[in-house]
């Protein structure tokens, strides 16, 4: 005798009801455009287009984590993403930028999904939770890694997601290889500096959505451990050269293998977060990051 557990169940139905995942109707795109220099620019959404926005949003917005710095919290919704980095001219860190650049894409009709990433820079074969930020965009049968968040080592332009693709942006050697550390489908980009190749970080394709990013990203601004607090960063990546401020102590790295590194006074940080990565800060604002490099020297 069957019982209703026995009788197969229906297709399953839409789970959310909410599509809206990126807002990109949210975004004031006119002035997103005239920030990174593409005011008035033909955008549709071609590979054309996804390898211009992806190179001017990284020329004109830098990474960096001031808002911890400033003792401020890091909302996430598109509106308070474009009033800081658009029209306060910010930069941000990985969500703040790849959810700007994924409401930008929204708005152009392009088609993408949202994925977690480990970064193992650095982590000396130790494992770490997925906190940075990727997209990856569908094109023409094609799919497409981008990634303005990373900071040092990242992309310039989107990469293919192809086992073994290997290229050149800039003068910066880039690679994806499919590995298989932690589960299935599982993704390694690496970086070439001018001397070796580092592995940078590991991502799965499973899609993630903002909400997720906000769980991520509050881990990262709250806790003591998290390595965006008690110091200051900005980094921008442009071609051929690179600049890392870590409090005090700028690097500059280029692509034919080269650094130099040079000690920055307290008081002239804020002078040269104006000249090198763009960020223009308050008189206010200038002050407490002067302080707070006095407290994290004191640490």
């Amino acid at each position: 005798m069957s019982t209703e557990r026995d009788v197969p169940a229906p297709a399953p139905g839409r789970i959310f009801t909410e599509r809206d995942f990126w807002h990109g109707g949210e975004l004031d795109l006119d002035a997103y455009l005239a920030r990174v220099g593409l005011r008035g620019a033909d955008l549709p959404p071609t590979l054309d287009t996804l390898r211009t926005v992806h190179r001017a949003h990284l020329a004109h917005i830098p990474f960096e984590n001031l808002q911890l710095v400033l003792d401020r919290p890091v909302p996430l919704d598109v509106p308070a993403l474009t009033d800081k980095m658009v029209r306060h001219r910010r930069g941000g860190y990985c969500y703040e930028q790849n959810l700007l650049l994924a409401a930008v894409l929204d708005r152009l009709g392009f088609v993408f999904t949202a994925l977690a990433a480990r970064v193992v820079v650095g982590a000396e074969g130790r494992t770490r939770p997925a906190t940075h930020a990727v997209l990856l965009v569908e094109l023409d049968g094609g799919r497409w890694t981008a990634d303005v968040g990373f900071g040092g080592g990242g992309l310039l332009e989107p990469l293919p997601l192809v086992d073994g693709h290997q290229e050149a942006q800039g003068g910066w050697g880039l690679r994806l290889d499919r590995v298989d550390d932690v589960g299935a489908d599982e993704w390694l980009l690496r970086s070439f500096d001018g001397r070796t190749w580092r592995d940078m970080y590991v991502f799965a394709t499973a899609a993630v959505l903002p909400q997720d990013y906000a769980i991520h990203s509050h881990f990262l601004t709250s806790h003591p451990r998290s390595p965006f607090r008690n110091r200051l960063m900005a980094q921008r990546r442009a071609p051929g050269e690179q600049h890392v401020l870590t409090d005090t102590t700028l690097v500059t790295t280029r692509s034919d293998g080269t650094s130099e590194e040079r000690e920055i006074g307290i008081g002239d940080v804020p002078d040269v977060l104006e000249e090198v990565f763009g960020i223009g800060l308050t008189a206010r604002e200038r002050g407490v990051v002067v302080e707070r490099l006095k407290d994290y020297a004191d640490m």
